[in-house]
């Protein structure tokens, strides 16, 4: 599919508050056709995606260790996760300490699928996600990991006001940049 035809489908499926608010920019390269054009997401006229540009607005982890560190992260623990470490751990750790390892493990999980999902977005070709965003259901895009299926189910007019705020505990382990758009949806409601 030509760029100015999946241009065309990805913005019809836009919700109508993003319409001309987000735009799906192409460079191309008329003389290098062996080298891909670089694709990015505008918002309000600024760059804000670029694959996996790091001048870009949102924050790209290049270690597990930032992840852990960034106060930002906020990791909701359940009791079965303490309860796992309890039993781990056959009781012999105080209960305040059950916790802080539960947390350490949940984070180091979920920075090896940040990490994963960073690593696949920068290697993946924009169109051809966009071409598989346009042909799956809304469903599989918003539970995918990939961080471009979920951007662009974020600001689908298919995605309605109950679901979106209904994903604000999912929306807490999703990349920044993926929280971003959450947010964004959010101001239109």
């Amino acid at each position: 599919m030509s760029w100015s035809k999946l241009k065309q489908h990805l913005e019809s499926f836009l919700c109508p508050a993003l319409n001309g608010r987000v735009e799906y920019r192409a460079t191309g390269y008329r003389y290098l056709p062996d080298k891909a054009g670089l694709c990015y997401i505008a918002v309000d006229k600024k760059n804000v995606l670029n694959m996996s540009d790091k001048t870009t607005l949102i924050k790209w982890y290049q270690t597990e260790l930032e992840i852990k560190n960034d106060p930002d992260i906020q990791i909701p623990i359940s009791n079965e996760e303490i309860e796992a470490v309890r039993k781990d751990t056959k009781g012999m750790v105080p209960e305040d300490r059950l916790k802080v390892i539960a947390r350490s493990r949940k984070i180091s999980e979920y920075a090896k699928e940040l990490l994963l999902a960073q690593v696949t977005l920068s290697k993946s070709n924009f169109s051809d996600v966009a071409t598989k965003f346009l042909s799956i259901s809304i469903e599989e895009s918003m539970e995918s990991n990939d961080i471009l299926l979920n951007i662009l189910a974020l600001v689908d007019r298919r995605v309605g006001k109950k679901r979106i705020l209904n994903m604000a505990e999912k929306m807490k382990l999703k990349h920044p940049i993926v929280q971003y758009f959450y947010e964004l949806r959010l101001s239109t409601l």
